[in-house]
């Protein structure tokens, strides 16, 4: 992952060089592509995934998976749909957590897990209140569609202040206890610094669609194909892109009708959020329970 870690740097600032030639406009259809792409297809093998996780435990049938993992994705719909709030704040929580827990994977043997999972936590939530905090009115308008509430941006930057307080604390004391780990935290600070630029010089759904693909995608579908084959090769890849091509067009084609019907942008943008909250419930689930699993067999 070294070699991909320069890449995905360069990478990130020519789409932030790009910035200079995209208009608004284009700068939402291009992150919305991304997205559509890479961010939607790192998700798409989960039944993939769960099937080799739960590979020893046989009565665990694709049917009795498929029906699980759509009962968890409808069940983030209905919450959204009956409690916006409370759906919105867990989802937060949930990605704030997977985005976490990408970065900070292979961690087990140096940290307890209690303190990992609110380490991990913390750093996934001060990304997401970078992005909050450097397009707040967009963000506040998005939360106000989906919630019917009316959230002050004051908030976002308490909320990233305290994270940030929280995480550094963490972070001064790991680096004083666990001398393995403080490479791994001076890089992962100096990203969060990268991260910043990148958010406060892009639009909101490109900064999010360069983190989101080539930060946390990218690097996922990596550590998926590793999972499934044991090895990275560009025909693992390509197997993998055959098995998640149903479920990456059902995705793909749902979203469309979202557009179809809603095309005000905030108003899109409100649903796209909350549709990929629905079927990032079950995925955060499969991606831990991945990591789990390759951590004890490691």
């Amino acid at each position: 992952m070294k070699n991909y870690t320069n890449i995905a740097i360069v990478a990130s600032f020519f789409a932030l060089w790009m910035d200079s030639f995209l208009s608004d406009k284009h700068q939402v259809i291009m992150g919305f592509m991304l997205i559509f792409s890479f961010g939607i297809l790192h998700g798409a093998n989960d039944l993939l995934l769960i099937k080799n996780i739960s590979a020893e435990n046989k009565s665990n049938s694709w049917l009795k998976i498929f029906t699980y993992y759509v009962i968890i994705v409808l069940a983030g719909i209905l919450i959204f749909y009956l409690i916006p709030l409370f759906a919105l704040l867990l989802f937060i929580i949930v990605s704030a957590n997977h985005f976490g827990e990408q970065q900070w994977q292979n961690l087990d043997n140096h940290i307890p897990k209690s303190l990992l999972l609110l380490y991990q936590s913390l750093y996934g939530l001060i990304i997401l209140l970078l992005l909050f905090n450097f397009h707040s009115e967009q963000v506040q308008g998005i939360i106000e569609t989906i919630t019917q509430t009316t959230i002050s941006t004051e908030i976002f930057l308490i909320s990233l202040q305290i994270s940030t307080a929280l995480f550094l604390s963490m972070s001064v004391y790991f680096f004083w206890k666990i001398e393995k780990i403080r490479k791994k935290i001076l890089l992962e600070l100096f990203f969060l610094v990268v991260f910043s630029i990148l958010f406060k010089s892009s639009s909101l759904i490109w900064g999010f669609a360069i983190y989101f693909v080539i930060w946390h995608s990218i690097p996922s579908i990596i550590d998926q194909i590793k999972f499934l084959n044991k090895s990275f090769t560009f025909q693992n890849f390509f197997s993998y892109c055959k098995s998640a091509g149903a479920y990456w067009l059902v995705s793909i084609i749902g979203i469309s009708i979202i557009y179809y019907f809603y095309q005000d942008e905030e108003l899109f943008n409100a649903l796209f959020f909350s549709f990929l909250a629905a079927i990032t419930f079950p995925h955060t689930l499969v991606i831990n329970k991945m990591f789990g699993q390759k951590n004890a067999l490691e």
